[in-house]
């Protein structure tokens, strides 16, 4: 999914209700969407890598690892 996807990009509401479900599994789920949100990027993440990111109804952004919410 997020090969579809360039830097910059804000994921349809399609894969948008998967990332969703997803980071509800995600071990640190309560603090990767905090007040809530609005909806999912992709960015830049360490080394030069692109990633998720939440953005949160409060205006902040979280990254996070699909897999990680797959491995829970």
């Amino acid at each position: 999914m997020l090969g579809r996807y360039d830097l910059g990009d804000r994921v349809n509401s399609e894969d948008a209700v998967f990332l969703r479900a997803a980071l509800e599994n995600h071990p640190d789920s309560a603090k990767k969407i905090g007040c809530g949100i609005i909806d999912f990027s992709v960015r830049s993440a360490d080394f030069g890598t692109k990633c998720f990111w939440v953005n949160r109804s409060d205006g902040t952004t979280e990254k996070f690892s699909v897999s990680a919410s797959i491995r829970g």
